[in-house]
């Protein structure tokens, strides 16, 4: 489950609402400024009484200027909580700076995370293709992209894109549907507020959700990223939010097993 569902939930609600729902994996949102040392421990306790394994923690929003010392205390915290990986994003629009700055983050994790770019016309990496260009520019061991359904689609990604990607870089992959054609490809601002508010189910929109999963390495982690404001509020409590988006999503995945 990943962390934007719930963006109302404190870190300790997100573990417990995933894992009482039943999710595999859970997402954890991590604000650095008012995250602490007590948070940390709280969050161990509840991952550790449920048993839920993090997929990832986010986010790293890269933005001009230097790196921000908060990103990789954002880093530190997914490697404390064992999260597979860090999601990070880039408004910066020097690519080379971008490289750099992921570069730094990668050899600050080292091989306890990956750390991924995930592109988006509402950031610098706008497409797949340009998310590649700057990871073949730094290689690393623990580097990864993120293809997010609703951000390849709305960028003009195809299926030959997503194959192309070296399946190295894949720790995981977000998805969600959405109505098709969805959001004007020219409004930013438009971009960020569908994928804020206006995802849907996965099988009750009409993005290439199927072509997609069966595009992606068998066995990669799915986060399911289903950020609706309809979801939000009709089911304003957590936990039955949680299992109707288990509900829904394993529903579409056994359909296709």
């Amino acid at each position: 489950m990943s962390a934007g569902i719930m963006p109302e939930a404190t870190p300790v609600q997100l573990v417990e609402a995933a894992a009482q729902a039943g999710f595999d994996y859970g997402g954890m949102w991590v604000e650095a400024a008012d995250w602490t040392a007590a948070t940390t421990r709280e969050v161990k306790a509840a991952l550790a009484a449920t048993g839920l394994p993090l997929l990832d923690v986010e986010v790293v929003w890269i933005k001009p200027g230097p790196l921000d010392p908060a990103h990789f205390r954002i880093v530190d915290i997914g490697l404390e909580l064992g999260a597979c990986n860090v999601l990070c994003v880039s408004s910066d629009p020097d690519a080379g700076a971008t490289r750099d700055k992921l570069a730094a983050l990668m050899a600050h994790g080292g091989s306890g995370i990956r750390v991924n770019l995930e592109f988006g016309l509402f950031t610098a990496v706008k497409t797949i293709d340009q998310a590649s260009a700057i990871l073949r520019a730094i290689d690393a061991p623990n580097m990864g992209l993120l293809v997010d359904a609703l951000h390849w689609t709305r960028s003009g990604g195809t299926l030959a894109d997503v194959a192309a990607v070296p399946v190295e870089w894949l720790g995981y992959a977000q998805l969600c549907d959405a109505p098709m054609p969805g959001a004007d490809r020219n409004d930013p601002d438009a971009i960020l507020v569908e994928a804020i508010d206006g995802r849907v189910a996965l099988g009750r929109g009409g993005l290439a959700i199927d072509g997609l999963l069966g595009t992606l390495p068998d066995g990669l982690p799915i986060g399911i990223e289903e950020r609706s404001k309809g979801l939000r509020d009709g089911f304003p409590d957590l936990n039955d939010r949680a299992k109707e988006l288990v509900r829904t999503s394993r529903a579409w995945l056994d359909d296709r097993a």
